[in-house]
């Protein structure tokens, strides 16, 4: 870190001419993030649906019960058999809970919790939700914006599925 803090000064001093005070504001800025932990403030994580159900009782049972992507990874589980691995990963997008992102899906062994595709591929990460118990932490008001990670035309014509909006949600 220290190397690259001394790059980037001698960059800034010869190359944007900065004066000795700009110089020193700059350097102060880069340290303070870093002592002070700004850059390691953590982006909300994913939970799983079951994190959902004491608040959200009614909403949590007709999402398992009526949505059929509460049970999505039967699909995936159905088909593995005449996939490769890297095929099987590329299913795991649309059919489990934040795959490839922070605190999302990685593993059956690993995120077992995240395995379908939950409550929080629509409604974002709920760590902060969860934790603060606040409306604004997550989005609330869906739009088909939300739905085309998913459900494009070319998925909607392969797949045979539907692309309803709250379609057997809650």
């Amino acid at each position: 870190m220290t190397r690259y803090l001394f790059i980037f000064i001698l960059f800034l001093k010869r190359y944007l001419l900065f004066s000795h005070f700009s110089l020193l504001l700059v350097v102060f800025f880069i340290l303070s993030i870093s002592c002070f932990g700004w850059a390691n403030v953590k982006a909300p994580t994913y939970v799983g649906s079951l994190a959902c159900k004491d608040c959200h009782p009614i909403e949590y049972e007709n999402f398992i019960s009526y949505a059929k992507k509460s049970h999505s990874f039967g699909s995936i589980e159905r088909l593995q058999k005449g996939l490769n691995q890297q095929e099987i990963e590329q299913c795991y997008c649309c059919h489990t809970t934040g795959y490839g992102k922070p605190g999302g899906f990685v593993s059956l062994e690993t995120t077992p919790h995240l395995k379908n595709a939950g409550c929080e591929v629509c409604h974002g990460p709920a760590s902060e939700h969860i934790v603060k118990e606040d409306a604004a932490s997550i989005k609330r008001e869906l739009t088909k914006e939300d739905c085309v990670e998913c459900h494009i035309s070319e998925r909607v014509t392969a797949f045979r599925y539907k692309p309803l909006i709250h379609g057997g949600a809650h």
